[in-house]
């Protein structure tokens, strides 16, 4: 029987497509068993971005910022090539009674993105909600400190209702910054200067989320930037951008080597007349 005639007969062309399809994810199983002999993370897992998607994120934030994309790369080799901030963060694993569930390695993955921004933008007060162990509050309390030292003062608070969270924030990063412990919207509440990045990285439910946008609404200027750390499961964000009149982009990350299929960030910016 010719070829083109057993791709006529349905069992057989059904075996063809499942084939082609699933070599698109094999891979995956590959890269799950290396990394549960590798890695001793079971939370938050962190990895590096692939080139091409450093690329891309650079272009998106050129987009949101308006400024050139290569200013924006060097933030994130700045960022990336940062020896003692990597050595605060590698000591504070070592020191911490969560080491045996943290790599001793440094991956920022899309909190480069976050980097970048505060570089680029400049703000005199970032807002995280949801700390964790701490990696994205120390990334972006050394930028602060950079800003300041160009002249540009700034100030970081990082929300947690874990009085154990941001174990990571240690040394001079720690003076550029404060955790407030408890629930974040009852933390936010209780903010009162206006908030030039807001990241949203707490409880992931949708209504909390958006509930999060809704609390910090009043502290946000036509030239704040919102970023969602949930927007690749959620809408909120987009819907928060309508609702305020702001743009509204994405960024899709792309693990390197890695199983994770990777989150993004969600960014609402520029608020219109």
């Amino acid at each position: 029987m010719k070829l083109a005639a057993l791709k006529k007969i349905w069992f057989i062309n059904f075996l063809k497509r499942v084939r082609y399809a699933t070599r698109y994810y094999n891979y995956r199983y590959g890269q799950i068993l290396r990394w549960g002999f590798s890695s001793r993370e079971d939370t938050n897992y962190t990895y590096e971005l692939s080139p091409a998607n450093k690329q891309y994120l650079a272009s998106t934030l050129a987009v949101v910022t308006g400024k050139d994309r290569e200013l924006l790369l060097g933030y994130m080799q700045e960022a990336e090539q940062d020896e003692a901030l990597k050595a605060s963060i590698l000591n504070s694993i070592r020191n911490s009674e969560h080491r045996h569930f943290a790599d001793a390695e440094v991956r920022f993955a899309r909190r480069l993105g976050w980097y970048m921004l505060l570089r680029a933008l400049k703000p005199a007060v970032v807002v995280e909600t949801g700390v964790d162990k701490g990696l994205g509050a120390v990334l972006l309390c050394a930028g602060i400190l950079r800003n300041r030292a160009e002249g540009f003062p700034g100030k970081y608070y990082g929300t947690d209702i874990n009085p154990e969270a941001g174990y990571m924030l240690t040394g001079i990063y720690k003076e550029a910054g404060e955790i407030l412990y408890g629930d974040s919207i009852e933390s936010l509440k209780k903010l009162s200067e206006p908030i030039g990045l807001f990241i949203n990285d707490s409880d992931h439910s949708a209504d909390y989320e958006y509930r999060e946008y809704l609390t910090i609404a009043p502290l946000l200027g036509p030239d704040s930037v919102v970023l969602g750390d949930n927007s690749h499961a959620t809408d909120k964000l987009v819907r928060f951008a309508t609702e305020t009149g702001r743009n509204f982009l994405f960024f899709k990350e792309e693990p390197l080597n890695h199983w994770y299929p990777g989150a993004g960030i969600g960014i609402a910016f520029g608020k219109k007349a």
